[in-house]
């Protein structure tokens, strides 16, 4: 493999995640320096970095989509697998919001509530940005960096030489672990990575991946709307 083939390829999975990331740390530092009251924020300030963080996310991944060979879309006809994996999402929701998080929270869940903003179409434009991102965005681009990056890249750091879904024990405890770390709820996150890593080892298949991760965020979505409990969100 040439080296700028290589660097394509990985390139084309971290970016999109490194980006979502550096917009979370900038939004963790100005709520930093406003605690220490060097400015002031309003309740919804920040929440107007979500469009931009999930737009610019979204423009990458479609910058990068051939070089993401190992997305088939024809793996989700086999039906009784593609039933079986929205049947993992939906359990995996189902975990989310019942598991206990007294020891398991990694600072303080900001939520996001739009019914904060006064304006009913403001409201509705910002929930219809932060669905979108949660369904649409996040799921393609986690799975793109965890599972068929990062959990290759433990195995062989030329990842691209190794099948999706081979399993060595450190790839497989790593990614799971560092998985819930990304996350607020973080017992919840390794749950959420250890099943989704193995959907994987068993499907071989990334979009089936994409496709429960996205039920998990589909169901905590609709619940979090239905509820207002905007912690989780």
């Amino acid at each position: 493999m040439s080296t700028l083939k290589y660097s394509n390829q990985s390139t084309s999975r971290i970016l999109p995640f490194a980006l979502f990331m550096a917009f979370i740390g900038l939004e963790q530092g100005l709520r930093f320096l406003a605690g220490r009251e060097l400015f002031t924020l309003s309740n919804t300030a920040l929440y107007y970095l979500y469009p931009v963080k999930a737009l610019s996310v979204a423009f990458l991944l479609y910058a990068f989509r051939k070089e993401y060979r190992e997305i088939s879309l024809k793996d989700l006809k086999n039906v009784p697998v593609t039933c079986a994996v929205c049947g993992i999402g939906l359990l995996v929701f189902t975990l989310w919001i019942l598991m206990d998080w007294t020891f398991s929270v990694s600072g303080s869940p900001q939520g996001f509530n739009p019914t904060l903003f006064p304006h009913p179409g403001v409201q509705l434009l910002m929930t219809l940005f932060r669905v979108g991102g949660a369904v649409l965005v996040v799921p393609l681009m986690e799975e793109l960096f965890w599972r068929s990056f990062l959990i290759r890249y433990i195995i062989d750091p030329d990842f691209s030489k190794v099948p999706p879904g081979c399993f060595t024990w450190t790839s497989f405890l790593v990614t799971s672990l560092m998985f819930g770390l990304e996350h607020h709820f973080i017992l919840a996150g390794i749950m959420a990575g250890i099943s989704y890593n193995l959907i994987l080892y068993r499907t071989r298949s990334l979009i089936q991946c994409v496709l429960a991760h996205a039920v998990t965020n589909l169901a905590l979505t609709l619940y979090v709307i239905s509820t207002g409990k905007w912690q989780f969100w």
